[in-house]
């Protein structure tokens, strides 16, 4: 009796176990994410983004304050401050070389060379003594410490207010939208043409979009690249522009002939009885109808194209009124890109436009992926 059209299947549990990972695994590093944007780098050394709100054990490694500030007490020279530099935190142990980084305990003096004595308390405060003026550079003190957890809004201060992010901004606009609306107005067209216009090898072209669709864009980034520079649009925006849009055609065509083909024989033909020419019946009748399968590419083509890198570096350039979002924050992480804090938050600088593009069409998101799938 399980498998009668209306009755509901025994293994309903297991779908909704597999959808409820599937969220888990797309939401947790989301959260992770988020988390770790707003710690600093050292908290993110210490400690995964799961234990920010729990205190984090922490080895520091500080240079004492600047010989120039030392003060004479008596019979001896003294540098004082403390090691976590106006912050929070609990001294667990300290020591006075790197091979021995917790040999002592706070509030205890650890000797030192040339009868020098340092002294670290809990709270961080700590006091080098030495018989004769310091010289050339201040002393080290390792600490391991327990730190509280913190969390700052200096990494979004850092990526939002960076330099050129503004025009960057400007820039990936510039190349997200034409990039987007270009080739669905081109696909829409050639959709409807494989939907319901009888034409010979319309199999084979069909059958040919399906084939491009597994085609790599990197096969063609570099012949792609040449014939721009032999007629004159390489680095422009036209560039780029027709590159996105060749790039996106194929999943564009599919997903609308599939959804166009879906629609109702009756309307169609209904619309030729009244004299309606094919112009009339795609512009008044077909895209209308379309219009869930034309928010699910647009969706997929805005977020690809937005934060795309490798085609903007290839087809638009490096210079500084050149570079698009992703483009400015490689650069702002650096060559060897171990800024985590930044890296995190310049993830959810980029993802912002997107989100609300993503959230205001999502409705139609899974219809239009569907469409054509049952009849």
């Amino acid at each position: 009796m399980d498998n009668i059209a209306g009755t509901k299947s025994s293994l309903v549990w297991a779908v909704h176990m597999a959808t409820a990972a599937l969220v888990l695994l797309w939401v947790l590093p989301t959260l992770g994410l988020l988390v770790s944007s707003f710690r600093d780098a050292d908290q993110i050394a210490a400690s995964g983004w799961w234990r920010a709100v729990f205190s984090s054990e922490q080895n520091i490694v500080y240079r004492a304050a600047d010989v120039q500030t030392q003060v004479q007490q008596g019979d001896l020279w003294v540098l004082q401050g403390n090691v976590f530099d106006g912050g929070k935190g609990e001294v667990q142990s300290f020591g006075i070389t790197s091979r021995a980084p917790s040999d002592f305990a706070p509030g205890t003096a650890a000797p030192m060379k040339d009868g020098m004595a340092a002294q670290v308390e809990v709270n961080g405060d700590y006091r080098i003594t030495a018989p004769k003026a310091f010289e050339g550079r201040s002393p080290r003190l390792f600490v391991t410490s327990l730190t509280p957890p913190r969390f700052t809004l200096a990494n979004y201060s850092k990526v939002l207010f960076a330099e050129g992010i503004g025009r960057a901004f400007l820039n990936t606009m510039t190349v997200t939208i034409p990039a987007t609306v270009i080739p669905i107005l081109i696909a829409a067209f050639a959709a409807y043409a494989l939907a319901w216009m009888e034409f010979p090898g319309r199999a084979l072209l069909i059958a040919a979009i399906v084939g491009l669709l597994v085609v790599p864009l990197q096969l063609s980034l570099i012949p792609l690249l040449r014939l721009h520079n032999s007629i004159g649009i390489g680095k422009e925006y036209l560039g780029i522009w027709l590159a996105h849009s060749g790039f996106g055609l194929p999943l564009a065509i599919y997903l609308l002939r599939n959804y166009m083909a879906g629609l109702p024989r009756e309307i169609i033909e209904s619309a030729r009885v009244d004299g309606a020419t094919d112009f009339q019946i795609f512009l008044k009748i077909i895209l209308p109808l379309s219009f869930p399968a034309l928010a699910s590419f647009a969706i997929f083509q805005f977020l690809w194209t937005w934060n795309d890198l490798l085609v903007a570096t290839v087809f638009l350039g490096n210079t500084q009124d050149q570079l698009v979002m992703t483009g400015v924050l490689r650069e702002l992480m650096g060559s060897k890109g171990g800024e985590w804090e930044i890296l995190a938050t310049s993830a959810f600088v980029s993802i912002a436009v997107p989100l609300v593009v993503f959230f205001a069409m999502q409705k139609y998101l899974v219809r239009g992926l569907l469409a054509g799938s049952v009849k």
